[in-house]
């Protein structure tokens, strides 16, 4: 049977999406609903990418120490470990690594409590294919770039304030 591709819009096309012009960038893809982590699993493969998948944090938490990955996409409410504790042992780690959290609901009171666990970019449920596929190119395309381009304002030089008393 003829497999249908998916265009980046999530529409079927008969033309398969083209090979990466680099190297496969790894993705490791955290969701305990097998259907939504087997559907971005399997997007995310068909444009490119290298992906594996984990059905909990507790399961995100051993491929990260086995395996070396360029983004981390998990979901926020998972059994085990939560995509906040997750973040967290990544902090504590110091693992660099860029993560897209997908959500029903934001956790703003989390990400209050823990202003430095903020994820690179945040998905909320329910999300297209196009918006997951935009979302992984920015986020690695920025983890690319150097730090000074990819915010311009980091290494800015301090200029000294002037002295009231000479205004």
């Amino acid at each position: 049977m003829n497999d249908p591709k998916l265009s980046p819009a999530g529409q079927t096309n008969g033309a398969p999406p083209s090979p990466p012009s680099s190297p496969a960038r790894r993705v490791l893809v955290v969701d305990d609903d097998p259907f939504i982590r087997k559907l971005n699993t399997k997007v995310l493969a068909r444009f490119g990418y290298q992906v594996d998948a984990a059905e909990d944090g507790a399961a995100a938490w051993q491929a990260l120490n086995r395996d070396r990955y360029d983004l981390l996409i998990t979901d926020h409410n998972m059994p085990k470990t939560t995509g906040i504790e997750l973040l967290q042992k990544l902090h504590g780690a110091r693992m660099t690594l860029p993560v897209i959290m997908t959500t029903g609901m934001f956790p703003e009171d989390e990400f209050a409590q823990h202003p430095w666990l903020q994820p690179a970019a945040t998905l909320l449920k329910p999300f297209t294919t196009e918006e997951l596929l935009n979302t992984v190119k920015k986020v690695l395309h920025t983890s690319a770039l150097p730090q000074a381009q990819a915010n311009p304002f980091s290494r800015r030089p301090v200029q000294p304030l002037a002295d009231p008393w000479l205004l």
